[in-house]
């Protein structure tokens, strides 16, 4: 088969959509030729502001960008594209795919927002949801595709309990968030919570966004050295997870997946987490759930995690998400699609 990823902003994040990207076409690549057509996202910054009030720069980028790859998809005709950035990209690529007889396969990792509901109207031939419960909560949109699950992954060699581990300026026990710094993250709850735990430290890894000077501020006021906010590659992020006693992510429930979680399990981390359908459906047994806005019980239950012996139930958990099984999951997938006339 011939498989093309479209993703703007591969080669520049470090996102969940684009960990998708790397690590599902490092094993198609196997068995079939994969191409990842990417930009570069940096040039959406000095976009004019008329544009940002009648189309974020995302969106812009995005036309641009599979606009100027219109005449490579046409040339290669590829039995499956992968659109990654939605909207304008996700309508486009259906057309074009229409006219030669290609495939468009969506993976909802846009979440609940706007873009994934273009991306269904946008027609694909399959939408594969996350989780179980977005797949049936997205089919009334439309009604006329056909909807898969298939959840995201981790990489189970990479992110294990056993190895070298970070060293930071903080002492155990040590919460560890991880995300960009963004209002979807609410990494300032976390810091709220730990702040009303004696002797508990919390640790942030992040990257992209904008409120990472305003959290480091509000982390030293209310936990003074207990507190560490930092951005490392990707490739350090298996010595991170090591160095924590208890993972938490505490993003709206609008965040269609959160690699972190399957990332921070296999590590053999406890996890807690935003109490909704999505989460309890990543984390099962291998950790806790609550409303991380009211900061009291989200404190409680990030103080039960550190005290519970939660033995190998975070990497039993996270096995359920290896990366080898989905992809044979999406190699099934697209051969069954490609039957079809």
């Amino acid at each position: 088969m011939k498989i093309a990823f479209l993703s703007l902003y591969y080669g520049g994040s470090s996102r969940g959509a684009e960990t998708f990207v790397s690590e599902l076409s490092l094993r198609l690549a196997k068995n079939n030729s994969v191409d990842i057509i990417s930009g570069n996202s940096k040039k959406l910054d000095n976009w004019p502001i008329l544009w940002r009030l009648f189309l974020d720069p995302q969106g812009i980028g995005v036309l641009l960008f599979t606009s100027k790859n219109i005449g490579k998809i046409w040339k290669e005709k590829y039995d499956v594209i992968i659109p990654m950035d939605g909207g304008w990209q996700a309508l486009i690529v259906r057309k074009l795919t229409w006219l030669y007889g290609g495939k468009v396969v969506i993976s909802g990792q846009s979440g609940k927002g706007w873009f994934d509901r273009i991306n269904i109207l946008s027609c694909p031939n399959v939408f594969v949801s996350l989780s179980h419960w977005s797949q049936e909560k997205l089919k009334w949109m439309n009604p006329f595709i056909k909807y898969e699950y298939i959840s995201n992954g981790v990489d189970l060699d990479k992110f294990k309990s056993n190895g070298s581990s970070f060293q930071p300026h903080i002492k155990k026990p040590i919460v560890l968030a991880v995300g960009a710094f963004t209002e979807q993250k609410r990494l300032d709850l976390t810091i709220k919570s730990v702040s009303k735990l004696d002797n508990v430290s919390l640790l942030i890894v992040g990257g992209g966004g904008d409120l990472k000077d305003k959290l480091e501020v509000e982390g030293k006021d209310l936990l003074g050295d207990r507190f560490e906010i930092l951005s490392v590659p990707f490739e350090k992020m298996p010595e991170i997870y090591r160095t924590a006693n208890v993972f938490t992510l505490p993003s709206a429930s609008s965040e269609s997946f959160g690699n972190v979680l399957v990332e921070a399990m296999a590590s053999g981390l406890p996890v807690v987490a935003t109490d909704d359908p999505i989460r309890k459906e990543i984390v099962g047994d291998a950790g806790l759930l609550v409303d991380p806005t009211n900061t009291e019980e989200y404190a409680k239950t990030l103080e039960k995690a550190l005290e519970t012996n939660w033995g190998d139930k975070p990497r039993k958990q996270a096995e359920k998400f290896s990366w080898d099984k989905i992809a044979e999951q999406y190699e099934t997938l697209f051969k069954n699609l490609l039957k079809q006339k």
